[in-house]
């Protein structure tokens, strides 16, 4: 630490040493020539600079306020708003989902609603029938004229009626019965169920109940 202070004195020691010798160098040039020694010196010692002009533009006092460091308060405050802030926007996206599933909910419910509940049919098995024929959209008299006869022959509408030889069963004389367990697991016993396999059946392979009489007219059996 000590020598670089007596080598920074050294040094400025040797500046001003020279800066004399300029000096004195100019000075008797000057004097060689005639010239004023007074002169001479203000020519080599420049006239000392005006201090530059504040340009600094108005406001900087303000910015400097402004950015002046939070109390604690201040930043306490700023946390609990920005918290609130964030409680309301998770509060708004619960209630847009729960708004949503409560919407789906209420159109499956309305779909349910509007879901088609097949009717009931009971009583007698040739009223259960007609009822069947003409909610397939035929006339009365396809089952008057063909169906009726058609059944009472296979079966005379017992819906316990089973073919010895066969195996057949029920109203319509499905072979085997099981089949008609399409249509119910209670095709033994239920004429609604053995009515609407046999009308589906006759539907699919002859068209109409005239269509299927007239066919076991001609070969015995449809």
């Amino acid at each position: 630490m000590l020598l670089n202070r007596m080598s920074l004195r050294s040094t400025a020691a040797v500046g001003a040493a020279t800066l004399v010798a300029g000096a004195t160098f100019a000075v008797s040039a000057f004097a060689d020539d005639g010239p004023d020694p007074e002169v001479a010196a203000s020519a080599v010692v420049p006239e000392s600079e005006e201090p530059a002009t504040d340009t600094e533009p108005e406001g900087d006092d303000d910015f400097f306020a402004a950015s002046e460091p939070l109390t604690e308060d201040e930043l306490q405050a700023r946390r609990t708003q920005a918290q609130e802030q964030r409680e309301t926007a998770q509060g708004n996206r619960v209630l847009s989902t729960s708004a949503t599933g409560s919407a789906i909910q209420e159109e499956e419910e309305e779909e349910e609603e509007e879901e088609e509940v097949p009717p009931e049919y009971s009583g007698d098995p040739k009223g259960i029938a007609l009822q069947m024929v003409t909610d397939n959209g035929w006339g009365a008299d396809q089952f008057h004229g063909c169906l009726e006869p058609l059944w009472e022959k296979e079966s005379n509408w017992n819906p316990y009626a089973e073919n010895p030889s066969s195996g057949a069963y029920g109203i319509p004389q499905s072979l085997p019965g099981s089949k008609m367990a399409t249509h119910g697991d209670d095709w033994r016993t239920n004429p609604a169920t053995q009515i609407a396999w046999g009308i589906d059946y006759i539907k699919g392979r002859y068209g109409t109940p005239c269509a299927a009489w007239a066919h076991s007219q001609s070969v015995g059996w449809y």
